[in-house]
């Protein structure tokens, strides 16, 4: 059982990736993005309604030009999708808000059990009519697995953190979170390659309606999240992190329903080449868009830190460690005022 071996590895890796990751997070901060609510509200709007119907666009747009039943569907499953894990891994990495990330990958979580089902059915039978019963073919039983995984994940890590207020620990943490993406990454490429050469050489062999359209949600989805967020009024960590937490979507539930769902070799082929290239696309867009944004000022790194010391450092625990106690006053500053000004 390799598959059984990759799965509990993939799963104990997911795991720590976002155990390492929300215990890096201050509760403080991260209760204060719960309550954030256009910060929440703009992700879920993205994730759950613009990203499934700009998937629904590319393939009502391209059906016509080359892109087969196999691909449009697999392209509904992931523009569908809840966000990848690794959403917190670019997150930190590149300095946005982890915080905000961890919020939001909670909240997608709990909500994708809904809306996955939702959004596939509305727009699988928009797009190809009932001969699309895809809903057999999801395999709910994994994605509740992982939907499990992550929250535990998420509360524990938090748990983590609040009860050992400790910069040391939360610099651990996060170095542990870090390498489980970096392992979760290498798991999923030896996966990936092991379905074999003929993906691979599939996946270079296509038309432009393949490459426009798969492309399309992720790229269009990331001018529509940073224009939202922007029009939201969210500091510009938070719109880094808003961005990438709508734009990476979880290409496992699709590759895993893509082996499902099709029996014909070709078809499956055509399938399976859809989540490897959209996340191939998503990584390079989001590491130009994340490089981008540190060189503008938008992360919490300082743009003209060092590349490889703004990578491997992470900035979340330097905030907590100098703002922590400044932040706390200013809050309460804040409060204060609000408390005495007089109403309008």
């Amino acid at each position: 059982g390799t598959v059984t071996i990759s799965e509990i590895f993939s799963n104990l890796f997911l795991f720590f990736l976002i155990f390492g990751l929300s215990a890096t997070v201050d509760t403080q901060n991260l209760l204060k993005q719960l309550t954030n609510k256009w910060a929440i509200l703009t992700g879920i709007l993205m994730q759950f309604l613009i990203m499934p119907f700009l998937g629904y666009l590319a393939v009502w747009i391209l059906q016509d030009h080359g892109l087969t039943p196999s691909m449009g569907l697999t392209l509904l499953i992931v523009a569908s999708s809840p966000g990848g894990s690794y959403s917190n891994w670019w997150c930190n990495t590149f300095n946005a808000d982890l915080a905000l990330s961890v919020a939001m990958t909670a909240v997608s979580t709990l909500l994708s059990s809904a809306f996955l089902p939702l959004n596939l059915t509305i727009y699988t039978h928009a797009a190809y009519g009932d001969q699309a019963d895809i809903l057999e073919s999801i395999d709910f039983g994994a994605l509740f697995v992982s939907l499990v995984i992550v929250m535990a994940a998420i509360l524990l890590g938090l748990l983590a953190s609040y009860k050992i207020q400790n910069a040391r620990f939360r610099k651990v943490a996060n170095f542990l979170g870090s390498m489980s993406g970096i392992l979760l990454i290498a798991v999923s490429f030896v996966l990936s390659s092991a379905g074999g050469e003929e993906e691979s050489h599939e996946l270079w062999a296509q038309g432009w309606a393949f490459y426009t359209g798969v492309a399309f949600p992720c790229v269009f989805g990331l001018v529509l999240a940073n224009l939202f967020a922007t029009l939201a009024r969210l500091d510009k960590p938070e719109r880094v992190t808003l961005s990438v937490e709508c734009c990476y979507q979880n290409v496992a539930i699709a590759t895993s329903a893509a082996v499902a769902i099709f029996d014909d070799h070709t078809e499956r082929a055509q399938a399976l080449i859809v989540p490897l290239y959209y996340g191939f696309v998503e990584a390079v867009v989001l590491t130009a868009y994340c490089v981008v944004a540190w060189k503008c000022g938008w992360s919490k790194a300082p743009p003209n830190e060092n590349f490889f010391v703004m990578m491997s450092k992470s900035y979340e625990v330097s905030d907590i460690e100098e703002e922590g106690p400044v932040m706390d006053k200013k809050i309460e500053d804040q409060n204060d005022i609000e408390v005495t000004a007089p109403l309008k």
